[in-house]
Order: C-alpha cells, then structure tokens, then sequence
C-alpha cells in the first residue's frame, strides 16, 4: 500500500521537501549523516509511507553524478548493506548462515550499483572473496581505509 503511495503526485519535490524539512541541503547530505542506515530505513524516515528505498537511491545516484562523486556513493552503500546484513561485522567464521548473510549483502550491493560501476564491484566482490577483511571488520562509512583500496576514486 505504501509503495504505490510513494509513485503518487510529484516524489521528487515531495522528497526535497523532506530533506529542507530536517535541515539538509541535499539527499546526500542527509544520507550520509546516517551512514549505516539502509535505504529503506532513510526511506521511512522521510517518507510517510510515501518514499520509497528505490526513489532515495535515484536521487543519491543523480547527486553523485552531478558532483562527480558515484565510486564514493558506491562504498557508501556497500556499508549500508554490511551494517544491515552482517552487523556484527565481517564473520568470524563463514558457516552457512553467515555465507547466506554475506552474499546477499554483496548482491544487494551490486543490485544498488550504477551500470556504470558494476565492473568494478565486481572486481571488489572477487578482492573481498580473495582476501577476506579481518574478521570483525565493519565500515562505518565511505571514506574507510580498506573500501578505498578496493575502490579508489575515479572521479576528477
């Protein structure tokens, strides 16, 4: 019921206006001051039912093009998807709960990753299977060390 809400009347203004309402000149601004929240959590924040994960992630990916930052928004939503599927940080242990948890927070990762950088993630999924982090590892976080050896900026 919320989801078709979400597409009603103009969602971009809508979502704007949420954004100036809590202080913030941009999405980006708001979505990074909650770095390890999912998209779905900054969703319903702003939304009233009527924002939806896909339309905060539209506009984030249309900011980062803009300002020339979309690698930078690439491991930031990578945190996102680790907090949110493997809280506790990267597992000690890779059992089968584990294995599951992992892999749906990469694939989520790459699902939520411009065409325009699939290869490289891809690149980053296969160094992370290579050379696991320690484990306990939990970016909080675009800007942290390891994300930036696995994907160093591109953008002028």
């Amino acid at each position: 019921m919320g989801e078709e809400r979400s597409w009603e009347g103009n969602w971009r203004v809508r979502l704007y206006e949420r954004i100036r309402e809590r202080g913030y000149d941009s999405l980006t601004a708001f979505a990074e001051a909650r770095p390890t929240a999912s998209l779905m959590a900054l969703a319903d924040e702003l939304g009233e039912n009527d924002i939806a994960a896909v339309q905060v992630f539209s506009g984030l990916v249309a900011e980062a093009e803009r300002s020339c930052k979309v690698t930078r928004l690439v491991r930031g939503q990578l945190v996102r998807e680790l907090s949110q599927h493997l809280p506790n940080g990267w597992p000690v242990v890779l059992d089968d709960a584990t294995r599951f948890d992992l892999a749906h927070a990469l694939a989520r990762w790459t699902t939520y990753t411009p065409e325009t950088h699939k290869e490289r993630v891809k690149q980053a999924r296969a160094a992370l299977r290579a050379s696991p982090p320690p484990p306990g590892w939990h970016p909080l976080g675009p800007d942290d060390e390891l994300l930036r050896t696995l994907l160093p900026d591109e953008e002028a």
